[in-house]
């Protein structure tokens, strides 16, 4: 299952075979995701739904908390001698003395006092606490101390950063931990949600969660480390991708209701960012699927001011799909409210309407509060918002109430045009066809025209993403350039091009006039993201570190010991082979432990390390060994299901 911000996709994967035998999807529910879940899983067959023993699941809910800064709150303490930036966006943060050097050692004593008064200070404030010691990844004892303390003054969870992530960056770190720690109440209930409905259908399944990486962790594991459930989504669509393809080489362009999302697989294995992702503007140390988006897709608002037609940025629900259950848009488009020119813009439309989202808020201004109230339950044009006053609505206030969702908007989409052309015909057509007749009129062309255009600048912008992706190095305004003007010359995709999301298959022949590529449409690319979600394997990449101690003699520096560094200690050997083949023994255990924990069957583990030494001269020691560890668990092995 995945569950999007406009659908809820599932599917059923036959073992045996690995062929999909059904699939469904129904609309993402706001603010009760649980009710589209349940809506998508009574579409499918029931007889087959309940021999079902492995269930996986992605979800946009992590990410969509940290971009709407809805998290709970969060305390966190920094154990560093250096200043820290940015600390002013965290309410509850401290820093005191305390970390160590890249060997290791203490370099500065803890300052547990400074801690004890912080966290009687603002435990009865916070959910949850989140910890970063400067070096911790080569001694977490710092960390683990102040955990410690924690637990005894509050009770409260503790995240510490050793725990989340191997890579240098001591606030880095701590940010991913803080960020973790406000999502673990969040996804603890939706994924307790999830968990009681399979067994309220009496399936007895496996339950697993798909992260950004492209790997599959169990329910118990996923839950101590939701941060790494960030653009889960944009990674089950690559492995689904993969698999609807059956390629291991591949691009993929997945369309979705919000944005479109360009990602690469190559050899089976997602290509990663390197310095961790960027989420709602925090720099993290989770390791994510690279990827270019935009805020361009099926759901964009289509609005036009002044003959210019605008897609985007923000998200609407479509007239086609609104028309379905409320029927009277469509006379309310056949009257086409009246807005002078000079008033249009994006929330100022002829053919955008308001209703209520359901949600309460009490921290409202009076302006928001007034307009909140004029808005019920049944869609309004701006003109009957104030229909007693000779007055339209501040397009500020009706934005502030949208960010807040208090209030949702309907509008003309990319969806909507293809439902004019007709091709594409989910929801009610009538309702895009009037819609398209007061906006072509607006933009000086005919409704054919402009919907023929608008499907033009989507295949355009699926164009600029993908290229601007492959070109890391070029400018975007030189891509765009060549992708709009007329030369003898092109981009040529040397890898197939894989294309994901509800209508895609309308954009196949105008995304090939931009780009040479071989294109595939696979069948059930609908429900790509939910087929990477059961498809994706289980995966762990974790580094040794050995590096000799040094000891400064009169003459010369001596090697006195050789420390084996691992995630979560540190060990110091007399010789460098002791290091070596603990090293290899810890790493070894660390993967299986992981498989383990997270679900899988050991059995179907597979483990691969590459080792590379830093030698100084011909014929010594290594001074530096670093042993990488990557593990891969097949998820859906030995699983028996008794299907005709």
């Amino acid at each position: 299952m995945d569950a999007g911000g406009t659908y809820t996709d599932a599917v059923m994967i036959r073992d045996s075979d690995g062929s999909i035998i059904d699939s469904n999807k129904s609309l993402t529910t706001y603010p009760d995701l649980m009710k589209g879940i349940r809506n998508t899983l009574d579409g499918l067959d029931q007889h087959l739904l309940e021999k079902v023993c492995y269930v996986s699941v992605s979800t946009t809910l992590a990410t969509n908390s940290v971009l709407e800064k809805t998290g709970y709150p969060v305390a966190l303490i920094l154990a560093n001698n250096t200043d820290i930036p940015n600390r002013s966006k965290i309410e509850h943060f401290i820093l005191v003395k305390g970390g160590h050097n890249s060997a290791g050692n203490e370099v500065c004593p803890l300052d547990l006092d400074s801690v004890r008064d912080f966290v009687l200070r603002v435990k009865e404030k916070v959910s949850a606490f989140a910890i970063s010691s400067y070096f911790s990844v080569r001694n977490p004892e710092h960390e683990l101390r102040i955990k410690e303390l924690i637990a005894e003054l509050s009770g409260l969870p503790v995240v510490c950063s050793h725990e989340l992530s191997q890579d240098l960056g001591a606030y880095e770190r701590g940010v991913t931990a803080y960020l973790n720690a406000r999502l673990i109440p969040i996804s603890s209930h939706f994924m307790e949600a999830v968990s009681s409905e399979i067994k309220r259908r009496n399936i007895d399944a496996k339950l697993m969660m798909l992260k950004c990486d492209g790997s599959v962790v169990g329910i118990s594991e996923a839950l101590k480390k939701p941060i790494e459930s960030v653009f889960s989504g944009p990674a089950a669509s690559l492995v689904g991708a993969a698999y609807l393809s059956g390629t291991e080489n591949c691009v993929v362009i997945d369309v979705g209701g919000t944005s479109t999302d360009v990602s690469l697989i190559h050899r089976g294995v997602p290509e990663l960012t390197e310095t961790g992702a960027v989420v709602g503007g925090w720099q993290t140390k989770v390791k994510a699927i690279r990827m270019e988006t935009s805020a361009m897709g099926g759901d964009s608002h289509v609005w036009v001011r002044n003959h210019v037609v605008h897609i985007g940025p923000r998200r609407v629900i479509p007239l086609c799909l609104a028309a379905v259950e409320h029927p009277e848009i469509i006379e309310k488009l056949q009257q086409n409210q009246v807005i002078l020119r000079n008033q249009i813009g994006e929330n100022l439309q002829p053919t955008k309407f308001f209703v209520r989202s359901g949600l309460e808020l009490s921290d409202i201004s009076a302006a928001e509060e007034e307009l909140l109230l004029r808005i019920g339950d049944r869609p309004l044009t701006v003109s009957e918002i104030y229909w007693n006053e000779n007055r339209l609505p501040s397009p500020g206030t009706l934005d502030l109430l949208i960010q807040k969702r208090l209030i949702k908007a309907i509008g003309f989409t990319p969806t909507d045009a293809l439902h004019v052309l007709g091709e594409y015909t989910q929801w009610n057509r009538k309702a895009s066809v009037l819609g398209a007749g007061i906006l072509a009129a607006l933009s000086g062309t005919d409704e054919d025209e402009f919907c023929l255009q608008i499907k033009k600048d989507v295949a355009r912008n699926m164009a600029l993403n993908l290229v601007s992706f492959l070109l890391e190095d070029v400018s975007t305004e030189e891509i765009e350039k060549i992708l709009r003007g007329k030369f003898f010359a092109g981009f040529k995709i040397e890898l197939p091009v894989v294309l994901l999301g509800g209508p895609v298959k309308a954009y196949e022949k105008e995304l090939a006039e931009f780009i040479d590529a071989e294109i595939i449409v696979p069948d059930y690319c609908s429900v790509g993201n939910a087929v990477g979600a059961v498809a994706g394997k289980g995966a762990k990449k974790l580094e040794v570190l050995i590096k000799a101690n040094y000891t400064e003699s009169k003459y010369n520096l001596k090697t006195s010991s050789f420390v084996t560094f691992f995630p979560g200690g540190r060990e110091e050997f007399t010789s460098y082979n002791e290091a070596l083949e603990f090293g290899e023994e810890i790493g070894s255990k660390l993967i299986m432990n992981y498989m383990s924990d997270a679900g899988l069957d050991t059995t179907e583990v597979s483990i691969d390390m590459h080792r590379n030494d830093i030698i100084t001269h011909e014929g010594g020691l290594p001074v530096e060994t670093r042993l990488t560890f990557s593990g891969i668990g097949e998820a859906g092995k030995n699983r028996k299901m008794e299907v005709e």
